[in-house]
């Protein structure tokens, strides 16, 4: 099953942030080629407490052989292992930021996950990176495509390429 994740970070290192969730997702048991990684993309912070740092905001895509939910868990695991305590409060700085966003074209509406993730057709920080791995992508319950969704978007949250090339480690 192809799956696309979420990476965002905006305390301390954020690149470094960025790099090490990576690898670790990519090391996953049951994570296989293709793996696909989008330019990191510098954004305001939407949602935020007052004077938050910008974010640096990419997206993954790799094939997973396990349950959505497995997944889900293995990213959680992540977070805490980069310093992201596992009751941390939502819409605050995080060191990292991992975010299940779609897993094929199974749909999920459950206490502890939502698939196609609810709030990705509205944030252009998320929908841009995608775009760079999935433009062509049409998740369960839409009929426009990542690239559509994204030029639907007004252009009203700032998110600038910060670094076209993400160097593979």
């Amino acid at each position: 099953m192809r799956a696309g994740v979420a990476l965002g970070s905006n305390l301390g290192d954020r690149l470094t942030n960025l790099t090490a969730a990576r690898r670790a997702i990519f090391s996953l048991e049951g994570v296989s080629p293709p793996l696909l990684t989008s330019a990191v993309f510098e954004t305001e912070p939407v949602g935020c407490e007052p004077g938050a740092p910008s974010f640096l905001n990419a997206a993954v895509e790799f094939s997973y052989h396990g349950e959505a939910e497995a997944l889900l868990n293995e990213l959680r695991t992540i977070e805490v292992t980069l310093g992201r305590p596992s009751g941390h409060e939502r819409n605050v700085s995080r060191a990292i930021d991992l975010d299940l966003l779609y897993f094929g074209d199974t749909v999920v509406h459950s206490d502890v996950l939502t698939l196609p993730h609810p709030r990705m057709f509205t944030r252009t920080f998320v929908l841009r990176p995608v775009a760079d791995i999935a433009p062509d992508r049409v998740l369960p319950g839409e009929t426009k495509t990542i690239r559509e969704l994204l030029a639907s978007l007004p252009r009203s949250v700032r998110v600038e390429r910060a670094i076209p090339q993400w160097e593979a480690t």
